[in-house]
């Protein structure tokens, strides 16, 4: 398997995941769904997140992780997977009101956002289901509480 993750870094802060977090929780979201992929994790301020989700979602406001899936040509076979905006802001307050270790909210958003690049999603409630089901899963052969669970 060869995975490779350019982790882009426009913010000073120590307490943020290491590039190798960062590659250790996407392998895990590949592992058993791609042998191979390149990615490009960003990480924004919250003005940058609110304009990215204004423009691709219509919603004006900064959100936790953007996913944004790469569509190259059927005919050309690449291990491109898409990018990934995560707002740094936005995952430690989240943490915080949800009583979670901010490690923990990290590999959560990581492993989710590399899940929507692969086609995964929660749109609806089966797709939802399946979705989550994973990511405990895979978050518990982390050692990581169910992120659904309030509290936790």
């Amino acid at each position: 398997m060869s995975y490779f993750v350019d982790v882009q870094r426009d913010i000073e802060n120590p307490d943020l995941p290491s590039d190798e977090d960062f590659l250790r929780w996407v392998s895990l979201a590949l592992t058993g769904r791609k042998t191979a992929g390149e990615m490009c994790i960003r990480l924004v301020e919250p003005e940058e997140s609110q304009q990215l989700n204004t423009d691709y979602r219509g919603k004006a406001s900064p959100t936790n992780v953007l996913s944004f899936p790469f569509e190259g040509p059927a005919d050309i076979p690449m291990d491109l997977l898409g990018d990934l905006a995560i707002c740094a802001e936005i995952v430690a307050q989240e943490a915080k009101e949800q009583n979670k270790l901010p490690h923990h909210h990290w590999a959560h958003m990581v492993i989710h956002g590399t899940l929507h690049l692969i086609g995964f999603d929660h749109i609806d409630d089966v797709d939802a289901e399946q979705m989550e089901t994973l990511e405990i899963a895979l978050l518990a052969s982390l050692n990581i509480p169910d992120p659904y669970q309030q509290g936790v």
